[in-house]
């Protein structure tokens, strides 16, 4: 008769590893998801050019690495954490023979599209170590993938997606390990913070959190050793110094080549820079926005709170709660840190910046049942407690399972309305008029949603025109604050003299003596006024600061984009120029 007692029992050093079950099945799910968030972002992108800005501006960043007029590493930028271009680098390389990697993104799209499809199949292995029943399984993990939210930033090129990929799989490690002591899963663990942190900022909070929660599991365990406290900052090490090494190296190279060491911070491209340009992040008071947050979390786990208080109570008394715990401090310190700099006014209030709240919720259901399988290990550790197996057939993991499944199915259909709103969705709402598309509409909210649909078109077509007008290299002098969506649509980038070019500053300075011939201008406003050009040369969009003369003006078709001149520049190279 299966046990029903759940509580750890101490297992030895020669406990032989559970057979690992088939990889099989994690592999299908991967390739699945990839085919269908590849699919979407492809529609997205190229059928119905719709893009979000911190996509294009990463692809832009990858783009001048390899294909400016001074191509260098350093080129990618430091405003945000490289890893999402990095992995693009060998996509971009591959533009010339197709453009559309570029142009149209797509490179982004094969980025987010898998590590997305990576996310579900990792969610899939931690329902597959602990034996979890293969209709909540399938419930969970189906609900998780076709979320909208997932499915939106899997196919749409943004960190978002790499960024759920490594704290799931962090999550996992740790949930492992605090059965099987396995040193290999902190190590795991660490390297998938470190690369988080390589993704989002945010990341490394988790980071901190998630080694001293491991420090306080390792001192409070019954190790046959006096040396409690040295082998509690041991594995703490091991999950924190991976993520210390790469906070340490990205922050002091920032620092050599620009002067700063978190320009996301301190940078006048940075977010804070941006939200104090643009007025302000909405919320006025500290009880608005902790009550906005909030809102934003419920909108994509309605349920959340109820979940997590039942599986709380149920593994309390199972003695159960370190794996419980174990997901809460990657996920919570996330979320925490997006609440905390969005009370302080140092972020945004988008959507997509608490999107943890939905991993959270898929792991705590699949939690909510008691494991039916010991977890793999690839080698026990001396302090290892395995769980005895629980009995699923009783009344409260049904229970349960049945709450968990709830869960994870309502969140779909309160994440599709949620996201429809403009002031709890400003990015997100305009999908809708994608999708489905009113052209004989005249409601204002709808209007707005095509009018943030059309985002960067105008940009697009001004790299277009620029285009047809076969200049040579360095021709047209702009700043990335809004050209980066320009520069990355255009087949010929080196046109361009863009400020990641180590010459910028001279060009800029006498742009006459350097033969450039056009100069990209956007109005003196909002994060207009961070804009070098208008730094150089305040008059330039309403006069021409007597170095050029109008050629064309673009009416912006898109939300929270500027209207462009395109100014001529007069005078021969040979002369002084500069103003």
């Amino acid at each position: 008769m299966t046990a029903t007692v759940a509580s750890p029992v101490h297992v030895p050093d020669a406990h032989p590893a559970p057979a690992r079950p088939s990889r099989r099945l994690t592999l299908t799910v991967f390739a699945v998801c990839w085919v269908i968030y590849l699919a979407v972002g492809i529609y997205l992108a190229v059928d119905q050019q719709y893009f979000f800005g911190d996509a294009l501006s990463r692809v832009q960043a990858a783009q001048s690495v390899l294909y400016s007029r001074d191509p260098h590493l350093s080129a990618i930028g430091f405003i945000f954490t490289p890893l999402t271009a990095v992995v693009q680098l060998p996509l971009i390389a591959l533009s010339p023979w197709f453009p559309a990697l570029t142009a149209d993104a797509l490179s982004s799209v094969i980025m987010s599209s898998a590590f997305m499809a990576g996310a579900v199949a990792v969610l899939t292995g931690v329902a597959r170590d602990r034996g979890v029943p293969p209709a909540l399984t399938l419930v969970v993990v189906g609900a998780f993938a076709v979320n909208p939210m997932i499915v939106l930033y899997g196919a749409n090129g943004m960190s978002e997606a790499p960024a759920v990929f490594f704290i799931v799989w962090a999550a996992r490690c740790l949930i492992r390990w605090v059965d099987t002591d396995d040193v290999h899963e902190l190590v795991s663990a660490g390297i998938a913070l470190a690369l988080g942190f390589l993704t989002r900022y945010d990341l490394g909070a988790a980071a901190g959190l998630a080694a001293f929660f491991v420090a306080v599991v390792s001192y409070r365990r019954p190790q046959r050793t006096d040396k409690k406290r040295q082998r509690a900052l041991i594995d703490a090490a091991l999950v924190l110094a991976p993520a210390g090494i790469a906070f340490v190296a990205w922050a002091l190279t920032s620092w050599i080549i620009n002067g700063e060491l978190l320009a996301q911070f301190t940078s006048e491209y940075g977010n804070a820079a941006i939200i104090a340009q643009s007025g302000g992040t909405g919320s006025t008071t500290t009880g608005q926005a902790l009550g906005f947050s909030v809102t934003e979390m419920l909108i994509m786990a309605p349920l959340l709170p109820v979940l997590l208080a039942a599986v709380f109570v149920v593994r309390a008394r199972r003695r159960r709660l370190y794996p419980l715990v174990a997901v809460l401090v990657v996920c919570v310190a996330v979320l925490g840190f997006q609440t905390f700099t969005y009370l302080r006014g140092s972020t945004f209030g988008f959507l997509r910046f608490y999107l943890t709240v939905v991993p959270l919720a898929a792991v705590v259901a699949l939690l909510a049942v008691p494991a039916t399988r010991l977890v793999p290990w690839r080698r026990l550790g001396r302090e290892a407690t395995l769980p005895t197996i629980a009995d699923l057939r009783r009344f409260v993991y049904a229970g349960l399972a049945v709450l968990a499944a709830v869960a994870m199915v309502l969140a779909v259909p309160v994440t599709v309305a949620g996201m429809g709103s403009p002031k709890h969705a400003p990015q997100e709402f305009a999908l809708r008029t994608v999708v489905d598309p009113d052209p004989r509409s005249v409601d204002k909210e709808y209007l707005d949603g095509r009018k943030v649909a059309r985002t960067f078109s105008t940009e697009r077509s001004l790299a277009d025109y620029l285009d047809s007008l076969n200049l040579p290299d360095g021709s047209v002098l702009t700043d990335t604050v809004y050209g980066f969506a320009v520069v990355v649509r255009s087949r010929h980038p080196k046109q361009f003299v863009i400020p990641s070019d180590q010459d910028f500053p001279e060009i800029l300075n006498d742009p006459v003596h350097f033969g450039v011939k056009y100069m990209l201008s956007v109005p003196d406003t909002g994060r207009g006024k961070s804009d070098a050009l208008n730094l150089r040369y305040p008059t330039l969009y309403e006069t021409g600061a007597d170095i050029a003369v109008l050629r064309m003006e673009a009416r912006n078709q898109g939300q929270d984009q500027p209207d462009w001149r395109i100014y001529e520049v007069v005078g021969d190279p040979g002369d002084p120029g500069g103003g």
